[in-house]
């Protein structure tokens, strides 16, 4: 109360009506409810005079009363945060902007709620009201953030996170200790197996912490042992508990209702019960089969009902058990088990075998667990030897010897020769003490050096990671390990019920074709709908590729659902005759982005085009990035005049580079002449002043263009022609009525700033017009080269 009155003696004298709204501001503990049952009109002045506590939750009564809160959030941005948040102009709930945030800033101590009495409300507990509103987070260095969450007293807050978090980010992490991890497990193991997280992105990490970075790995996969690992304050974590009752019942009534007891079975079940976790014990060897018996320890237990009793009983082949899995996917055991006649095994080693692993298991239900748990866990990633599960699972999928980079259909990373370094199929996910929760639908990977022990890990986690949707692998110096990945993607696709549909693909050095990379992936997943593929050079080895990992140049290409292509090049030459059968295959093929490739022949550019007009109907928008076009203005004018594409990229083309101003001129009537066409970006192609200028009429009275967005950034312009182009496009807009369909004019990286007063007047008349968006660059810092342009 006095930090307001403070502020507002501050503000110097208020009207009765003011000070009344103060005084009630201050009471509204009292008086809430009477408040929101205000007229509208009496209801706006007081709400900017509420804290944050009393604010949110006046957004109901606000909302009846037909007002926007928006702008008190947004002015709340601007003097609490002090900082312009990216992408200001897409953001559409400042509330919950600003809360998210908040609650942010207040995890990681950079913000302290006392600086503003707004914040400062003994009603207000910081994380606890603002955490419903948070689908975004951060936890970055020592990981404080996942030790202060899975505090005793932040459970509620916790709970609030798994319901409303949709998106985990990591961000320049450090090594950590034991302690740590195991709030981290508790952290992932309620927002990711038993929350709402769908995405986990991890950026910037130049030296990994092994053990941290595969054990987030995993329990995204949804990989994790049970038992005292998942201990939460010393009790086991009671959702499984409650999901493992639930399920058990349900299981134990399926079983009575298919009536598959028989009197030997009964006096079998009496024996077990006095063991509570007797269905998940008895994951062991079925005649030699002992792939299908780990993998059923996964789906058995507290996860799904155990598969091998049926197995034992049944003498023809496993049934497909589709058993629902959180997250919301359904997955058929009998496409990962080899659907093979399962014989019968004696009682007498059914029941040693059980005991064997009773001893076991009673001995891990120690009071409190073993500090090794974590490194138990993470390290027999990747140690499995032949006997491991996806190896043998492969062997009767990989009989009609099909084969992709090396490895067999159904087997992650067989075939690249250093996953072979440990002898057999080295990287073998353990699923022994393993069980799978839900996962998470995007894995991002950005600036991460990826090992090879690392790969092949991640390599046999794709491999059964059917929930997956989006993969993006960006700058992880992967080299020769991408066989590794390619290998574990090839065995996800041999699943009926994969949902990857978007996959990315960047790194420095490209160790096979970007062509071939295509075409190797698109082989294995129709189903994609995004591919990116993105090399900054060409590595000097390239072509010396491990042994058991043929060329795909030559693999075919069935029908795909592909809807966007990107491939960056690096420095290769662009042969449409390699890129034909890709287009051929994706009739469904929407947008089309081709970055630093170089054209071998001056046909080469038309050839593509024919190509595109003929395989690719579809195609909405077409890019160019780094693609010299300075010899090809014929056929940049075509693409102009095409009547299916809605969005044209030309950056940093060179289009003008030999050009006369007649190309200009043409360009310009043929935009004009095209009504398809809505987005045009022409960056970085040294357009100039008088280039700009000109482009002013494409919008003239006689157009019939509708074009939206233009985008003129890196092009050399200076204040005096950014006004003359907003005069000429006023003066046409003028003459066509005011009836014009530009929207959008970007203006990134120009000279605005040698002239800033110039600068000013244009962008506030163009803003009347049109939404700019510009930067504050510094022209100084500019390429001396282009300096010749002007």
């Amino acid at each position: 109360a006095a930090a307001l009155s403070g502020a507002m003696a501050a503000e110097g004298p208020h009207s009765l009506w003011a000070l009344s709204a103060a005084a009630v501001s201050r009471s509204m503990g009292a008086l809430e409810r009477d408040v929101w049952a205000l007229p509208g009109h009496l209801l706006r002045g007081l709400l900017p005079l509420l804290t944050v506590f009393r604010l949110e939750r006046a957004e109901g009564a606000a909302r009846r009363a037909g007002l926007s809160t928006q702008p008190i959030w947004r002015k709340l941005w601007d003097d609490v945060m002090k900082t312009r948040p990216p992408n200001s102009e897409n953001i559409t709930c400042w509330r919950k902007k600003f809360l998210e945030t908040f609650f942010s800033n207040v995890l990681h101590g950079v913000l302290d709620v006392s600086s503003d009495w707004r914040l400062n409300d003994h009603h207000f507990s910081p994380l606890l009201h603002s955490s419903p509103h948070v689908s975004q987070l951060t936890l970055c260095n020592m990981l404080q953030g996942a030790v202060e969450l899975t505090a005793e007293h932040n459970q509620k807050v916790l709970e609030n996170l798994a319901g409303s978090l949709r998106i985990l980010k990591f961000q320049h992490l450090l090594s950590s200790d034991q302690s740590i991890r195991r709030s981290l497990v508790l952290l992932l193991h309620r927002l990711i197996h038993h929350g709402s997280v769908s995405q986990v992105s991890m950026y910037s990490w130049p030296v990994p912490d092994t053990v941290l970075l595969l054990l987030i790995l995993s329990m995204s996969a949804g990989f994790w042992r049970s038992g005292n690992a998942l201990a939460y304050h010393s009790s086991p974590c009671g959702l499984c508990r409650e999901e493992d009752k639930a399920q058990s019942q349900e299981w134990a009534r399926g079983r009575a209702e298919r009536g598959l007891y028989n009197d030997g079975e009964r006096s079998d079940g009496e024996n077990q019960k006095g063991s509570p976790g007797a269905p998940e014990e008895a994951g062991v060897e079925v005649n030699g089969h002992g792939a299908a018996a780990q993998l059923n320890s996964v789906f058995s237990g507290p996860r799904s009902p155990p598969l091998w009793n049926q197995g034992w009983e049944m003498s023809s082949q496993v049934p497909c058990d589709h058993t629902s899995l959180q997250g919301g996917s359904s997955r058929c055991v009998s496409d990962q088990l080899p659907c093979r006649p399962v014989l019968r095994k004696t009682r007498r080693r059914l029941r040693s075998a059980v005991g064997k692993k009773r001893r076991c298991l009673r001995r891990s239900r120690a009071p409190r667990a073993d500090p090794e748990d974590l490194y138990d866990f993470v390290f027999t990633v990747g140690r499995e030897d032949n006997s491991g599960l996806l190896d043998r699972n492969s062997t009767a999928e990989g009989e009609n010897g099909e084969t992709w980079t090396g490895s067999s259909p159904g087997s992650p990373c067989t075939g690249h020769a250093g996953c072979k370094k440990r002898g057999g199929s080295a990287g073998i996910f353990s699923l022994k003490a393993a069980h799978r929760f839900r996962s998470v639908a995007t894995l991002e990977l950005f600036s991460i050096p990826l090992t090879g022990e690392t790969c092949r890990t991640l390599s046999n986690l794709l491999s059964s990671w059917v929930s997956l949707e989006s993969l993006v692998l960006s700058y992880n110096g992967l080299g020769s390990n991408i066989f590794c990945i390619l290998s574990g993607l090839r065995a996800l696709s041999r699943h009926s019920d994969c949902h990857l549909r978007v996959l990315r693909v960047s790194d420095v050095f490209s160790h096979m074709p970007c062509m071939e990379l295509v075409r190797c992936v698109l082989s294995a997943f129709p189903q994609l709908h995004t591919l990116s593929v993105s090399f900054d050079l060409k590595n000097q080895l390239e072509g010396n590729r491990p042994e058991g990992n043929p060329s795909c140049s030559e693999v075919e290409i069935p029908e795909s659902c592909l809807e966007q292509l990107e491939i960056r090049f690096p420095r290769e030459p662009l042969h449409t005759t390699f890129l034909l059968p890709v287009l051929k295959a994706s009739k469904s093929l929407q947008q089309l982005s081709l970055d630093s490739a170089t054209l071998p022949c001056s046909q080469e550019l038309g050839l593509l085009l024919e190509a595109l007009k003929e395989c690719n109907p579809n195609l909405k928008k077409l890019s160019f990035h780094d693609v010299n076009l300075a010899e090809h203005q014929k056929e940049v004018l075509l693409l102009l005049q095409d009547p299916i594409l809605q969005e044209i990229t030309f950056s940093f083309c060179r289009l003008f580079e030999s050009s006369t101003s007649d190309f200009l001129s043409e360009i310009i009537n043929t935009v004009k002449r095209n009504s398809s066409l809505k987005s045009l970006k022409l960056p970085g192609n040294r357009l100039g002043n008088h280039r700009l200028v000109a482009l002013a009429d494409i919008f003239s009275e006689d157009s019939s263009s509708s074009l939206c967005q233009l985008d003129v950034s890196s092009n050399c312009i200076k204040p005096n022609g950014l006004l003359e182009f907003t005069k000429k496009l006023e003066g046409h807009i003028q003459q066509r009525g005011g009836q014009i369909q530009f929207t959008h004019l970007r203006l990134f990286q120009n000279w605005l700033d040698q002239d800033t007063e110039t600068a000013q007047e244009a962008l506030r008349r163009l803003k009347a017009v049109c939404s700019v968006v510009n930067d504050s660059w510094d022209s100084s810092q500019a390429f001396a080269d282009y300096i010749s342009v002007m």
